[in-house]
């Protein structure tokens, strides 16, 4: 869609919702209702047919939740957006529209651990394979692309290990070939990064992370071209039912509305977190994608605003080190998920992709010594603080 506003932090709080198509209500309604009444029997059959616009059932369709996809497509500068239950939801359902059975799937060299089984489940019933590339060169990507490859997978920054993908050249490769790019956007949120604008075909958030931003909703969007999008909706998504509430979507407009805020606040904090766990001794390596030194730094300046708030970073020691350090911690929460306003921090191994065969893990860089730190809102100080103490009692 167009978007109507030529500034972000505008378009985060108008787009797709005008107050005077609503009674003049500020807040966008919530529409609390799973069906719809037709004036006549043949509105309901005219309808159904797709020969007039309008609402039939909360399945397929709510006012609340269109508000929620015509933003969403807005910030990511696609034709259009589309909501989920959950994440997965939305990555099952674009996964499912793009494959059939023995067809392959090229994806990033890290995967989140749902992502991960999700795939391993495809191929297990439906022989639909899959490999992991790094993504380096054009070279390589070439060279794994195969006749019955229909997709192409990437996280950037990947989950949790940090590392980056050129998503323009990434793109440039697939097009070569007719094949579509699909990137979780969830680490960076819009604000940080749009990769349709780099030439990608389609975006994913769960947007259970920065996207709501405060904890309180599950939920997923995809954002891309208007036609693959409306086949999605009238098929997989209508299909299977992995569709969102009007009130998780209306919770997720409230969180947009202070998104740049909010990720401006969780990369200060990450800044300046990298900046101390660098430095401690009990830590031996910290991955994040604002580090002038790491190798994957002129990607960041090209496809990112800034770093973000995920921080990943190794203990000096034993797995057994490692999850002690997160008991001795006094007040930041240990638990999986992210873009919270709390400061949340887990042990990818043995939480979030604990599914992925150690092998597999090891290969995408998850070690049982790697800590990720989604950095919250409040003061970077006592963040700090926290993390010292925890650190030094090792």
């Amino acid at each position: 869609m167009a978007k109507k506003h030529k500034h972000f932090e505008t378009s985060v709080i108008h787009e797709g919702y005008d107050s005077k198509d609503m009674l003049g209500s500020l807040a966008t309604p919530l529409f609390q209702t799973s069906t719809y009444t037709f004036k006549t029997a043949e509105q309901g059959e005219r309808r159904f047919a797709g020969e007039e616009e309008g609402y039939i059932y909360s399945r397929l369709g709510n006012p609340t939740v269109s508000v929620l996809e015509e933003r969403i497509a807005a910030l990511e500068n696609g034709e259009r957006g589309l909501a989920f239950g959950s994440g997965m939801a939305a990555v099952s359902a674009i996964l499912i529209a793009l494959t059939k059975a023995n067809d392959h799937v090229l994806c990033s060299s890290g995967l989140y651990g749902c992502t991960f089984g999700l795939l391993a489940m495809m191929e297990k019933k439906y022989n639909i394979s899959h490999d992991f590339s790094a993504m380096e060169t054009k070279e390589e990507i070439r060279s794994l692309i195969k006749p019955e490859t229909t997709c192409i997978y990437v996280e950037t920054p990947i989950n949790p290990t940090m590392k980056l993908i050129d998503l323009k050249m990434v793109a440039e490769v697939a097009h070569e070939k007719g094949i579509p790019v699909v990137v979780d956007n969830t680490f960076s949120s819009p604000y940080l990064q749009r990769p349709i604008e780099l030439g990608c075909d389609v975006v994913l958030h769960s947007a259970t992370k920065y996207i709501g931003g405060h904890g309180d909703v599950v939920a997923g969007l995809a954002v891309g071209k208007k036609e693959f999008l409306d086949e999605v909706a009238m098929t997989t998504l209508k299909d299977i039912g992995g569709i969102m509430s009007p009130m998780d979507a209306w919770l997720l407009l409230r969180g947009l509305k202070t998104l740049p805020i909010r990720i401006d606040r969780h990369c200060d904090n990450a800044e300046k977190i990298f900046e101390k766990l660098r430095k401690h001794p009990k830590v031996a390596r910290v991955f994040y994608p604002n580090d002038e030194s790491h190798p994957d730094f002129p990607i960041r300046q090209k496809q990112m605003k800034r770093g973000g708030g995920l921080i990943s970073f190794e203990i000096d020691g034993t797995k057994q080190d490692a999850q002690r350090m997160l008991n001795n911690l006094k007040f930041l929460k240990i638990a999986v998920s992210l873009g919270d306003a709390e400061t949340l921090i887990q042990h990818p191994s043995t939480m979030t992709h604990a599914v992925i065969p150690e092998e597999s893990r090891l290969d995408m860089g998850i070690t049982d010594q790697l800590i990720r730190l989604s950095a919250g809102l409040e003061a970077w100080e006592d963040i700090w603080a926290d993390l010292e103490q925890a650190l030094n009692n090792l």
